[in-house]
Protein backbone atom coordinates (compact mmCIF):
# COMPACT_ATOMS: atom_id res chain seq x y z
CA UNK A 1 0.00 0.00 0.00
CA UNK A 2 2.44 2.54 0.90
CA UNK A 3 3.97 1.95 -2.63
CA UNK A 4 1.27 2.54 -4.30
CA UNK A 5 0.86 6.05 -2.43
CA UNK A 6 4.10 6.66 -3.14
CA UNK A 7 3.54 5.93 -7.18
CA UNK A 8 0.50 8.21 -7.38
CA UNK A 9 2.04 11.29 -5.57
CA UNK A 10 4.53 10.86 -8.11
CA UNK A 11 1.97 10.77 -11.34
CA UNK A 12 0.47 13.68 -10.03
CA UNK A 13 3.21 16.15 -9.45
CA UNK A 14 4.53 14.56 -12.76
CA UNK A 15 0.57 15.84 -14.37
CA UNK A 16 1.57 19.34 -12.85
CA UNK A 17 4.52 19.67 -13.99
CA UNK A 18 2.85 18.87 -17.33
CA UNK A 19 0.20 21.59 -16.71
CA UNK A 20 2.53 24.28 -15.77
CA UNK A 21 4.70 23.74 -18.87
CA UNK A 22 1.43 24.06 -21.32
CA UNK A 23 0.28 27.03 -19.41
CA UNK A 24 4.14 28.58 -19.69
CA UNK A 25 4.73 28.03 -23.60
CA UNK A 26 0.70 29.55 -24.54
CA UNK A 27 1.72 32.69 -22.10
CA UNK A 28 4.92 33.07 -24.07
CA UNK A 29 3.46 32.69 -27.31
CA UNK A 30 0.35 34.96 -27.01
CA UNK A 31 3.23 37.59 -25.23
CA UNK A 32 4.79 36.98 -28.82
CA UNK A 33 1.60 37.94 -30.55
CA UNK A 34 1.05 40.98 -28.64
CA UNK A 35 -1.70 40.10 -27.03
CA UNK A 36 -0.70 40.33 -23.13
CA UNK A 37 -2.21 43.84 -23.26
CA UNK A 38 -5.48 43.29 -24.87
CA UNK A 39 -8.27 41.89 -22.98
CA UNK A 40 -10.16 39.15 -24.77
CA UNK A 41 -13.92 39.55 -25.42
CA UNK A 42 -16.63 37.34 -24.33
CA UNK A 43 -18.22 35.63 -26.60
CA UNK A 44 -21.79 35.76 -24.59
CA UNK A 45 -23.58 38.86 -25.32
CA UNK A 46 -23.34 41.39 -22.43
CA UNK A 47 -26.02 42.24 -20.47
CA UNK A 48 -27.52 45.42 -21.21
CA UNK A 49 -28.65 48.21 -19.05
CA UNK A 50 -32.08 49.01 -18.97
CA UNK A 51 -31.14 52.54 -17.02
CA UNK A 52 -28.56 53.50 -20.11
CA UNK A 53 -28.97 57.47 -20.35
CA UNK A 54 -28.45 58.91 -23.76
CA UNK A 55 -25.63 61.57 -24.54
CA UNK A 56 -26.86 64.57 -25.99
CA UNK A 57 -25.77 65.19 -29.35
CA UNK A 58 -22.90 67.05 -29.90
CA UNK A 59 -23.29 70.83 -31.42
CA UNK A 60 -20.49 73.19 -33.11
CA UNK A 61 -20.23 76.00 -32.82
CA UNK A 62 -20.80 77.65 -36.71
CA UNK A 63 -23.30 75.02 -37.59
CA UNK A 64 -26.83 75.98 -38.47
CA UNK A 65 -27.59 76.72 -35.03
CA UNK A 66 -25.61 79.39 -34.49
CA UNK A 67 -27.50 82.35 -34.84
CA UNK A 68 -30.26 80.47 -33.24
CA UNK A 69 -28.25 79.53 -29.98
CA UNK A 70 -26.48 83.06 -29.72
CA UNK A 71 -30.67 84.36 -29.83
CA UNK A 72 -31.08 82.04 -26.68
CA UNK A 73 -27.77 83.30 -24.72
CA UNK A 74 -29.03 86.84 -25.43
CA UNK A 75 -32.67 85.86 -24.26
CA UNK A 76 -30.97 84.04 -21.10
CA UNK A 77 -32.97 80.98 -21.38
CA UNK A 78 -29.47 78.64 -22.70
CA UNK A 79 -28.58 75.73 -20.62
CA UNK A 80 -25.81 74.22 -22.34
CA UNK A 81 -23.17 74.66 -19.67
CA UNK A 82 -23.34 74.97 -15.76
CA UNK A 83 -22.79 78.84 -16.07
CA UNK A 84 -25.08 79.49 -18.63
CA UNK A 85 -27.75 77.34 -16.56
CA UNK A 86 -27.45 79.43 -13.17
CA UNK A 87 -27.48 82.71 -15.59
CA UNK A 88 -30.79 81.26 -16.53
CA UNK A 89 -32.48 80.17 -13.16
CA UNK A 90 -31.29 83.59 -11.43
CA UNK A 91 -32.72 85.50 -14.33
CA UNK A 92 -35.81 83.43 -14.50
CA UNK A 93 -36.31 83.72 -10.73
CA UNK A 94 -35.48 87.07 -10.79
CA UNK A 95 -37.80 88.79 -13.52
CA UNK A 96 -40.49 86.31 -13.92
CA UNK A 97 -41.34 85.47 -9.40
CA UNK A 98 -38.80 88.54 -7.68
CA UNK A 99 -39.77 91.37 -10.07
CA UNK A 100 -43.51 91.03 -10.08
CA UNK A 101 -44.33 90.04 -6.74
CA UNK A 102 -42.34 93.66 -5.61
CA UNK A 103 -44.07 95.30 -8.27
CA UNK A 104 -47.48 94.08 -6.87
CA UNK A 105 -47.13 94.51 -3.43
CA UNK A 106 -44.59 97.77 -3.11
CA UNK A 107 -45.80 99.30 -6.81
CA UNK A 108 -49.76 98.87 -6.98
CA UNK A 109 -50.71 102.02 -5.81
CA UNK A 110 -53.61 101.51 -3.69
CA UNK A 111 -54.00 104.91 -2.59
CA UNK A 112 -53.54 106.42 -6.44
CA UNK A 113 -56.50 108.41 -7.83
CA UNK A 114 -59.28 106.37 -10.30
CA UNK A 115 -57.11 106.36 -13.22
CA UNK A 116 -53.22 105.16 -11.68
CA UNK A 117 -55.05 102.49 -9.55
CA UNK A 118 -54.76 99.15 -10.60
CA UNK A 119 -56.93 96.79 -9.17
CA UNK A 120 -56.57 93.97 -11.77
CA UNK A 121 -53.23 93.84 -11.26
CA UNK A 122 -53.03 90.21 -8.77
CA UNK A 123 -54.57 88.67 -12.32
CA UNK A 124 -52.27 90.30 -14.81
CA UNK A 125 -49.04 89.10 -12.55
CA UNK A 126 -50.44 85.76 -11.59
CA UNK A 127 -51.18 85.38 -15.49
CA UNK A 128 -47.81 86.09 -17.08
CA UNK A 129 -45.68 84.65 -14.50
CA UNK A 130 -47.61 81.14 -14.44
CA UNK A 131 -47.40 80.77 -18.08
CA UNK A 132 -43.90 81.78 -18.10
CA UNK A 133 -43.26 79.31 -15.39
CA UNK A 134 -44.58 76.43 -17.22
CA UNK A 135 -42.38 77.28 -20.26
CA UNK A 136 -39.31 78.19 -18.71
CA UNK A 137 -39.38 74.66 -17.10
CA UNK A 138 -40.73 72.91 -20.11
CA UNK A 139 -37.84 74.65 -21.92
CA UNK A 140 -35.29 73.77 -19.80
CA UNK A 141 -36.33 70.08 -19.56
CA UNK A 142 -36.05 69.54 -23.22
CA UNK A 143 -32.73 71.22 -23.62
CA UNK A 144 -31.24 69.80 -20.57
CA UNK A 145 -32.73 66.14 -21.83
CA UNK A 146 -32.32 66.62 -25.30
CA UNK A 147 -29.88 68.94 -26.36
CA UNK A 148 -30.96 71.76 -28.85
CA UNK A 149 -30.22 69.79 -32.01
CA UNK A 150 -32.04 66.40 -31.21
CA UNK A 151 -34.88 68.21 -29.69
CA UNK A 152 -35.62 70.70 -33.10
CA UNK A 153 -34.66 67.02 -35.04
CA UNK A 154 -31.71 68.60 -36.77
CA UNK A 155 -29.84 65.12 -36.28
CA UNK A 156 -32.71 63.48 -38.44
CA UNK A 157 -32.18 65.71 -41.25
CA UNK A 158 -29.58 63.44 -42.72
CA UNK A 159 -31.99 61.03 -43.86
CA UNK A 160 -34.46 64.05 -45.80
CA UNK A 161 -34.04 65.08 -48.80
CA UNK A 162 -32.17 68.23 -49.77
CA UNK A 163 -35.36 70.45 -50.23
CA UNK A 164 -36.71 69.82 -46.28
CA UNK A 165 -33.49 70.54 -45.07
CA UNK A 166 -33.10 73.96 -47.61
CA UNK A 167 -37.23 74.62 -46.15
CA UNK A 168 -36.50 73.79 -42.66
CA UNK A 169 -33.11 75.64 -41.79
CA UNK A 170 -34.89 78.74 -44.10
CA UNK A 171 -37.90 78.51 -41.42
CA UNK A 172 -35.43 78.13 -37.74
CA UNK A 173 -34.56 81.56 -39.11
CA UNK A 174 -37.50 82.98 -40.31
CA UNK A 175 -38.77 82.04 -36.56
CA UNK A 176 -36.92 84.38 -34.66
CA UNK A 177 -38.45 87.17 -36.86
CA UNK A 178 -42.10 85.80 -35.69
CA UNK A 179 -40.61 85.67 -32.25
CA UNK A 180 -39.80 89.58 -32.69
CA UNK A 181 -42.92 89.85 -34.43
CA UNK A 182 -45.57 89.07 -31.64
CA UNK A 183 -43.14 90.22 -28.89
CA UNK A 184 -42.43 93.31 -30.07
CA UNK A 185 -45.84 94.26 -30.39
CA UNK A 186 -47.10 93.43 -27.37
CA UNK A 187 -44.44 94.82 -25.78
CA UNK A 188 -44.50 98.56 -27.82
CA UNK A 189 -48.35 98.68 -26.08
CA UNK A 190 -47.01 97.93 -22.88
CA UNK A 191 -44.07 99.96 -22.72
CA UNK A 192 -46.73 102.68 -23.87
CA UNK A 193 -48.70 102.20 -21.05
CA UNK A 194 -46.18 101.83 -18.32
CA UNK A 195 -44.69 105.07 -19.49
CA UNK A 196 -48.27 107.10 -19.40
CA UNK A 197 -48.44 105.42 -16.09
CA UNK A 198 -45.05 106.42 -14.13
CA UNK A 199 -45.30 109.95 -16.25
CA UNK A 200 -48.48 110.91 -14.59
CA UNK A 201 -48.72 108.89 -11.73
CA UNK A 202 -47.68 109.66 -7.75
CA UNK A 203 -46.06 106.45 -6.82
CA UNK A 204 -42.45 105.66 -6.11
CA UNK A 205 -40.32 103.22 -4.47
CA UNK A 206 -40.25 103.35 -1.00
CA UNK A 207 -36.33 103.09 -0.29
CA UNK A 208 -35.41 105.63 -2.81
CA UNK A 209 -35.76 109.37 -2.27
CA UNK A 210 -35.50 110.96 -5.66
CA UNK A 211 -39.12 110.60 -7.39
CA UNK A 212 -37.64 110.82 -10.88
CA UNK A 213 -35.42 107.79 -10.47
CA UNK A 214 -38.29 105.83 -8.60
CA UNK A 215 -39.79 105.88 -11.56
CA UNK A 216 -37.06 105.95 -13.74
CA UNK A 217 -35.86 102.15 -11.85
CA UNK A 218 -39.14 100.77 -11.32
CA UNK A 219 -40.92 101.08 -14.61
CA UNK A 220 -37.54 99.91 -16.36
CA UNK A 221 -37.43 96.81 -14.12
CA UNK A 222 -41.49 95.82 -14.84
CA UNK A 223 -40.86 96.53 -18.61
CA UNK A 224 -37.90 93.73 -18.15
CA UNK A 225 -40.16 91.76 -16.49
CA UNK A 226 -43.20 92.19 -18.99
CA UNK A 227 -40.65 91.68 -21.85
CA UNK A 228 -39.22 88.26 -20.51
CA UNK A 229 -42.33 86.72 -19.65
CA UNK A 230 -43.66 87.32 -22.96
CA UNK A 231 -40.35 86.18 -24.64
CA UNK A 232 -40.11 82.87 -22.82
CA UNK A 233 -43.76 81.78 -23.30
CA UNK A 234 -43.60 82.65 -27.08
CA UNK A 235 -40.63 81.25 -27.73
CA UNK A 236 -41.53 77.80 -26.76
CA UNK A 237 -44.63 78.03 -28.47
CA UNK A 238 -42.50 79.29 -31.90
CA UNK A 239 -40.56 76.49 -31.38
CA UNK A 240 -43.58 74.09 -31.18
CA UNK A 241 -44.52 75.87 -34.54
CA UNK A 242 -41.09 75.25 -35.82
CA UNK A 243 -40.89 71.63 -35.43
CA UNK A 244 -44.47 70.90 -36.59
CA UNK A 245 -43.53 72.77 -39.79
CA UNK A 246 -40.73 70.19 -40.29
CA UNK A 247 -43.13 67.19 -40.46
CA UNK A 248 -45.37 69.29 -42.75
CA UNK A 249 -42.62 69.36 -44.83
CA UNK A 250 -41.39 66.11 -44.79
CA UNK A 251 -45.53 65.05 -45.38
CA UNK A 252 -45.29 66.75 -48.65
CA UNK A 253 -42.32 64.69 -49.32
CA UNK A 254 -44.18 61.73 -48.61
CA UNK A 255 -46.90 62.36 -50.75
CA UNK A 256 -45.02 62.44 -53.52
CA UNK A 257 -44.25 58.25 -53.53
CA UNK A 258 -47.83 58.37 -54.88
CA UNK A 259 -46.54 59.64 -58.17
CA UNK A 260 -43.76 57.41 -58.84
CA UNK A 261 -43.32 53.76 -58.68
CA UNK A 262 -42.82 52.73 -55.50
CA UNK A 263 -43.44 49.98 -53.26
CA UNK A 264 -45.72 49.16 -50.50
CA UNK A 265 -42.60 48.50 -47.89
CA UNK A 266 -40.81 51.79 -48.42
CA UNK A 267 -44.08 54.03 -48.02
CA UNK A 268 -44.94 51.96 -44.82
CA UNK A 269 -41.93 52.48 -42.91
CA UNK A 270 -41.42 56.67 -44.31
CA UNK A 271 -44.96 56.68 -43.12
CA UNK A 272 -44.04 54.49 -39.64
CA UNK A 273 -41.20 57.48 -39.29
CA UNK A 274 -43.43 60.19 -39.54
CA UNK A 275 -45.84 58.85 -37.50
CA UNK A 276 -42.98 58.17 -34.39
CA UNK A 277 -41.74 61.36 -35.01
CA UNK A 278 -45.34 63.06 -34.15
CA UNK A 279 -45.55 60.39 -31.15
CA UNK A 280 -42.51 61.81 -29.56
CA UNK A 281 -43.53 65.58 -30.79
CA UNK A 282 -46.83 64.91 -28.95
CA UNK A 283 -45.22 62.96 -25.95
CA UNK A 284 -43.18 66.32 -25.12
CA UNK A 285 -45.00 68.88 -25.86
CA UNK A 286 -48.44 67.36 -23.71
CA UNK A 287 -47.65 68.86 -20.57
CA UNK A 288 -47.20 72.45 -21.79
CA UNK A 289 -50.02 72.31 -24.54
CA UNK A 290 -52.71 71.14 -21.49
CA UNK A 291 -50.73 73.08 -19.07
CA UNK A 292 -51.11 76.48 -21.10
CA UNK A 293 -54.56 75.98 -22.23
CA UNK A 294 -55.51 75.24 -18.18
CA UNK A 295 -53.81 78.41 -17.11
CA UNK A 296 -54.56 81.05 -20.27
CA UNK A 297 -58.42 79.75 -19.63
CA UNK A 298 -58.30 79.71 -15.92
CA UNK A 299 -56.90 83.67 -16.39
CA UNK A 300 -59.56 84.82 -18.98
CA UNK A 301 -62.14 83.55 -16.23
CA UNK A 302 -61.15 85.35 -13.23
CA UNK A 303 -60.59 88.21 -15.90
CA UNK A 304 -64.30 87.97 -16.55
CA UNK A 305 -65.30 87.44 -12.93
CA UNK A 306 -63.53 90.34 -12.02
CA UNK A 307 -64.48 92.68 -14.60
CA UNK A 308 -68.42 91.84 -13.89
CA UNK A 309 -68.06 92.55 -10.43
CA UNK A 310 -70.42 95.39 -9.31
CA UNK A 311 -69.00 99.36 -9.95
CA UNK A 312 -66.07 97.38 -11.31
CA UNK A 313 -64.62 100.50 -13.47
CA UNK A 314 -63.03 98.28 -16.74
CA UNK A 315 -61.71 101.59 -18.29
CA UNK A 316 -58.64 101.77 -20.56
CA UNK A 317 -56.55 103.21 -17.91
CA UNK A 318 -57.36 101.15 -15.14
CA UNK A 319 -57.95 98.14 -16.86
CA UNK A 320 -55.69 97.99 -20.49
CA UNK A 321 -52.90 95.63 -18.83
CA UNK A 322 -55.27 93.29 -18.42
CA UNK A 323 -56.55 93.22 -21.70
CA UNK A 324 -52.99 93.27 -23.01
CA UNK A 325 -52.41 90.16 -21.06
CA UNK A 326 -55.45 88.39 -22.25
CA UNK A 327 -54.67 89.16 -25.84
CA UNK A 328 -50.99 88.28 -25.86
CA UNK A 329 -51.64 84.38 -24.00
CA UNK A 330 -54.50 84.20 -26.24
CA UNK A 331 -52.07 84.94 -29.40
CA UNK A 332 -49.82 81.96 -28.23
CA UNK A 333 -52.26 79.38 -27.61
CA UNK A 334 -53.35 79.74 -30.89
CA UNK A 335 -49.95 79.27 -32.03
CA UNK A 336 -49.79 76.35 -30.75
CA UNK A 337 -53.43 75.09 -31.28
CA UNK A 338 -52.85 75.65 -35.26
CA UNK A 339 -49.87 74.43 -35.73
CA UNK A 340 -50.95 71.25 -33.68
CA UNK A 341 -53.82 70.97 -36.10
CA UNK A 342 -52.28 72.01 -39.28
CA UNK A 343 -49.93 69.09 -39.00
CA UNK A 344 -52.91 66.93 -37.77
CA UNK A 345 -55.35 67.80 -40.89
CA UNK A 346 -51.49 67.39 -43.55
CA UNK A 347 -51.52 63.84 -41.77
CA UNK A 348 -55.11 63.06 -42.11
CA UNK A 349 -54.93 63.77 -46.11
CA UNK A 350 -51.97 61.25 -46.24
CA UNK A 351 -55.22 59.06 -46.00
CA UNK A 352 -57.18 60.70 -49.15
CA UNK A 353 -54.67 60.72 -51.14
CA UNK A 354 -53.86 57.22 -50.19
CA UNK A 355 -57.84 56.33 -51.56
CA UNK A 356 -57.52 58.65 -54.38
CA UNK A 357 -54.26 56.54 -55.50
CA UNK A 358 -55.73 53.17 -55.19
CA UNK A 359 -58.56 53.99 -57.55
CA UNK A 360 -56.58 55.77 -59.78
CA UNK A 361 -54.54 52.63 -59.86
CA UNK A 362 -57.37 50.06 -59.68
CA UNK A 363 -59.16 51.67 -62.97
CA UNK A 364 -55.89 52.13 -64.45
CA UNK A 365 -55.41 48.29 -64.14
CA UNK A 366 -59.30 47.50 -65.68
CA UNK A 367 -58.55 49.63 -68.75
CA UNK A 368 -55.31 47.97 -69.47
CA UNK A 369 -56.77 44.49 -69.24
CA UNK A 370 -59.57 45.17 -71.32
CA UNK A 371 -58.06 47.28 -74.33
CA UNK A 372 -60.34 45.33 -77.10
CA UNK A 373 -63.47 46.95 -74.90
CA UNK A 374 -64.14 50.59 -76.61
CA UNK A 375 -66.44 51.32 -73.24
CA UNK A 376 -63.74 51.09 -70.80
CA UNK A 377 -61.37 53.72 -72.56
CA UNK A 378 -63.92 56.23 -73.21
CA UNK A 379 -64.87 55.87 -69.49
CA UNK A 380 -61.24 56.79 -68.70
CA UNK A 381 -61.27 59.47 -71.15
CA UNK A 382 -62.17 61.95 -68.30
CA UNK A 383 -59.63 61.33 -66.18
CA UNK A 384 -56.68 62.14 -68.35
CA UNK A 385 -58.18 65.53 -69.74
CA UNK A 386 -56.02 67.96 -68.54
CA UNK A 387 -57.08 71.01 -69.72
CA UNK A 388 -60.51 70.34 -66.89
CA UNK A 389 -57.93 69.84 -64.43
CA UNK A 390 -56.02 72.90 -65.67
CA UNK A 391 -59.70 74.75 -65.18
CA UNK A 392 -60.43 73.52 -61.99
CA UNK A 393 -57.23 73.96 -60.48
CA UNK A 394 -57.06 78.12 -61.52
CA UNK A 395 -60.67 77.70 -59.99
CA UNK A 396 -59.57 76.55 -56.95
CA UNK A 397 -56.82 78.66 -56.33
CA UNK A 398 -55.69 78.87 -52.82
CA UNK A 399 -58.13 76.63 -50.83
CA UNK A 400 -56.65 73.89 -52.73
CA UNK A 401 -54.74 71.40 -50.05
CA UNK A 402 -50.71 70.76 -50.93
CA UNK A 403 -51.17 67.22 -49.87
CA UNK A 404 -54.22 65.86 -51.09
CA UNK A 405 -55.27 67.82 -54.43
CA UNK A 406 -57.91 66.80 -56.72
CA UNK A 407 -56.19 66.31 -59.85
CA UNK A 408 -55.46 62.54 -60.81
CA UNK A 409 -52.27 60.72 -60.65
CA UNK A 410 -50.69 59.44 -63.36
CA UNK A 411 -51.52 55.91 -64.73
CA UNK A 412 -47.77 54.67 -65.03
CA UNK A 413 -47.18 55.46 -61.33
CA UNK A 414 -49.07 52.34 -60.02
CA UNK A 415 -48.80 49.29 -62.23
CA UNK A 416 -46.49 47.53 -60.13
CA UNK A 417 -48.42 47.01 -56.89
CA UNK A 418 -51.35 44.48 -57.29
CA UNK A 419 -54.59 45.24 -56.00
CA UNK A 420 -54.35 43.55 -52.16
CA UNK A 421 -51.48 45.18 -51.27
CA UNK A 422 -52.60 48.77 -52.41
CA UNK A 423 -56.00 47.52 -50.37
CA UNK A 424 -54.03 46.70 -47.32
CA UNK A 425 -52.13 50.05 -47.32
CA UNK A 426 -55.02 51.95 -47.49
CA UNK A 427 -56.92 49.79 -44.78
CA UNK A 428 -53.45 51.11 -42.61
CA UNK A 429 -54.16 54.42 -43.45
CA UNK A 430 -57.27 54.45 -42.29
CA UNK A 431 -56.84 52.75 -38.88
CA UNK A 432 -53.79 54.71 -37.82
CA UNK A 433 -54.30 58.52 -38.25
CA UNK A 434 -51.40 60.29 -37.53
CA UNK A 435 -51.13 63.72 -35.99
CA UNK A 436 -50.51 65.90 -32.70
CA UNK A 437 -52.42 64.26 -29.50
CA UNK A 438 -52.68 65.46 -26.13
CA UNK A 439 -52.91 62.34 -23.71
CA UNK A 440 -55.06 60.23 -26.29
CA UNK A 441 -56.94 63.38 -27.94
CA UNK A 442 -56.30 64.23 -31.25
CA UNK A 443 -55.84 67.94 -32.36
CA UNK A 444 -57.96 68.47 -35.17
CA UNK A 445 -60.21 71.42 -36.54
CA UNK A 446 -62.66 70.47 -34.31
CA UNK A 447 -60.89 70.90 -30.96
CA UNK A 448 -59.80 74.22 -32.86
CA UNK A 449 -63.09 75.67 -33.53
CA UNK A 450 -63.96 74.99 -29.92
CA UNK A 451 -61.12 76.29 -27.89
CA UNK A 452 -60.76 79.53 -30.38
CA UNK A 453 -64.72 79.85 -29.77
CA UNK A 454 -64.46 79.91 -26.18
CA UNK A 455 -61.01 81.89 -25.57
CA UNK A 456 -62.51 84.36 -28.25
CA UNK A 457 -65.56 84.79 -26.73
CA UNK A 458 -63.94 85.94 -23.35
CA UNK A 459 -60.77 88.30 -24.92
CA UNK A 460 -63.53 90.01 -26.67
CA UNK A 461 -66.17 90.53 -22.89
CA UNK A 462 -63.24 92.35 -21.79
CA UNK A 463 -62.28 94.40 -25.39
CA UNK A 464 -66.42 95.27 -24.94
CA UNK A 465 -65.93 96.38 -21.56
CA UNK A 466 -63.05 98.38 -21.81
CA UNK A 467 -62.78 100.21 -25.38
CA UNK A 468 -66.27 99.35 -26.79
CA UNK A 469 -65.61 96.58 -28.86
CA UNK A 470 -68.29 94.20 -29.43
Amino acid sequence: MRDIEVVDKRAHAHFEDVNSDRLLVTKQNSNEMGDDTTPRESLLPKKINSNKTYNRTISFSFDELHSFRTCLRWMCVDQSTWWSACLSWFVFILFALVVPACSHFYLACPTCDAKHHRPFDTVVQLSLSSVASLSFLCLAHFVRKYGLRRFLFFDKLVDESDSVRHHYTTQLHRSLKILSVFVLSCFTVECAYKIWWYASGTTRIPFVGDTVWSDVISCTFELISWLYRTLVFFLVCVLFRLICYLQILRLKDFSTVFEMNSDVESVLKDHLSIRRHLRIISHRYRRFILGSLILITMSLFTSLLVSTRPHADMGPFRAGELVLCSITLVAGLMIILRSATKITHKAQAITRLASKWHVCATIESFSTSETETPVAQNNFQPFSNARNEQSDEDDAGDEEDDVDTTSFLPAYAHSSISFQKRQALVNYFENNRAGISVYGFMLDRSWLQLIFGVELSLVLWLLQKTIGIS
